[in-house]
């Protein structure tokens, strides 16, 4: 609970928890408000008062002002925290219509069914630029020429934002986090410092890292690939970076870890040794492994399929690939997918596709939520709003039971004409409410059973004679060819396309 007296607030640093409890002064948490205000104000000041100036608290005093910084800043104002509210009319953008977070739904919570998680790159790192123009996104939490300090009120703006949108993870890459330095040690010094006010924030607000994933694309030194790169130099920085990530992703209590290999791959054949390379990237991947395992890090791998962009050919092409590659490697026990729709669609695919695929195979571990368009070629990172999209999703997550310890992350960012502070939180509501539909769609749809019967009914032939043969596997091409010679030509029998579609739609 935060205090105040005088309109200033208060805090009480714990150090054996470790942490901020507001009511603050060192060494003596008795209450003594009066001199812990004096104190900060004068250090505020630039004046450091007898009673407490000694280098044992400078740590605690800078996380003192990080996180006063958090609380006297607002970098959403005029917006509330988002609320439910089923009856609001359709300009009413600020609310949720169709997301109740504590809805019980088939025995489980609607915020437990989806999950929601904020990603941090595109929500607080974008700036709008394209490849064609300029900076549109002007955020205050970007502004200043120190990038450690801009990182750290990026990180404040953020837990802002989660708080107030009322969403329990978010997502981020090493690099969005904070800053690379001129060395490995420098930038791991970086995201220490970063990572420990994470902590923090975290531990004050609730809110929990859904996935924590490496930058392994965007440095020059990973031009020709990280893992699949032909110098075993680049592949060594790599294996460092991750290490340090996976770190990172047991001090924050991470629940999965992605892979993107979006250089994993080619843009000409010729200069490429693709049997090499996929040698290479199982041999990264099982170092990892062991890594995870000798620290004790509990969570779940996810890769991220990608048919192109940034490569011409990326080997995790789409979820098959990612199967294959994994089963032919012996990785497939230590990892699941992370299925971006938008990135299924660039594959050929429908929106779906990807993410039945990889449930019927057991092997759907998260969704990064977002969509594309259709008739672009290239990865455009739109929130989803498509209700028929966010349905068939829910449909296969219900069947499997749920995504525990994955989520829908929503990797989609507002377009770089939507400018204004509260299209970011619309876009959020928007999507949010999208999926909270299509999860109640969903629910109906597996309640009632009439696609259910529809499509057993379909199938019945597998249920006796020799279809349950083939079923159990127990089945012999001899016996086919006999079934066939007794049974003459099968009827031609409708698959019922339209009828199905019509039915589905109902729902909707």
């Amino acid at each position: 609970m935060l205090n105040s007296m005088n309109g200033i607030k208060k805090y009480h640093f714990d150090k054996n928890l470790k942490r901020l409890v507001f009511c603050w002064i060192p060494g003596t948490p008795c209450g003594r408000c009066e001199d812990c205000i004096s104190y900060f104000l004068s250090r505020r000041d630039g004046t450091i008062q007898s009673m407490v100036g000694t280098s044992e608290v400078t740590h605690d005093l800078q996380l003192l002002k990080e996180v006063d910084m958090a609380t006297e800043t607002d970098f959403f104002p005029g917006i509330p925290k988002i609320t439910y509210a089923p009856d609001a009319g359709a300009g009413d953008v600020l609310y949720f219509r169709h997301y109740n977070a504590e809805e019980v739904l088939l025995g489980k919570k609607m915020k437990d069914w989806l999950r929601f998680s904020v990603c941090y790159w595109h929500s607080f790192c974008g700036t709008g630029a394209d490849p064609f123009g300029l900076q549109t996104l002007h955020r205050t939490w970007n502004e200043g020429n120190n990038l450690m300090e801009c990182a750290k009120k990026r990180l404040h703006a953020a837990f802002e934002f989660f708080n107030k949108l009322g969403v329990d993870y978010y997502t981020f890459h090493d690099r969005d986090l904070s800053p690379e330095g001129s060395t490995l040690e420098e930038t791991n010094r970086n995201l220490d410092e970063m990572t420990d006010l994470a902590l923090q924030l975290q531990n004050n607000t609730g809110v929990k890292v859904l996935w924590v994933t490496c930058n392994l694309f965007s440095h020059s030194r990973y031009m020709n690939g990280a893992a699949t790169n032909p110098d075993s130099h680049v592949l060594a920085y790599a294996g460092a970076q991750v290490k340090k990530g996976l770190d990172v992703a047991k001090k924050l209590g991470a629940e999965n870890f992605v892979f993107w290999g979006g250089r994993e791959g080619f843009n000409s054949i010729h200069n490429t040794d693709v049997g090499a390379e996929l040698k290479h990237m199982a041999e990264f991947f099982r170092m990892a492994i062991n890594y995870k395992e000798k620290i004790g890090l509990k969570c779940q791998f996810l890769i991220e399929p990608k048919p192109k962009e940034p490569c011409k050919h990326q080997y995790d092409y789409d979820a098959m690939s990612v199967i294959g590659f994994l089963k032919h490697f012996g990785l497939d026990g230590h990892f699941k997918l992370n299925i971006e729709p938008n990135h299924t669609t660039l594959a050929g695919h429908s929106y779906e596709h990807d993410i039945v695929m990889a449930s019927v195979f057991g092997m759907l571990g998260s969704v990064d939520s977002n969509t594309g368009s259709p008739d672009l070629g290239w990865d455009t990172d739109q929130f989803p709003m498509d209700i028929r999209n966010t349905t068939m999703v829910m449909k296969t997550v219900i069947e499997q039971g749920g995504l525990q310890p994955g989520g829908l992350n929503f990797d989609a960012k507002v377009r770089r004409e939507s400018t204004d502070l509260e299209d970011l939180f619309i876009a959020h509501i928007g999507a949010m409410d999208a999926f909270a539909r299509g999860l109640r769609n969903a629910v109906r749809i597996r309640e009632e059973g009439v696609i259910t019967s529809m499509v057993k009914k379909r199938y019945m032939s597998f249920s006796h004679g020799i279809g349950q043969r083939v079923e159990d596997g127990s089945a012999s091409l001899e016996e086919l060819e006999d079934f066939v010679k007794k049974n003459g030509e099968p009827n031609v029998t409708s698959g019922k396309q339209e009828k199905y579609e019509t039915v589905f739609n109902h729902y909707l």
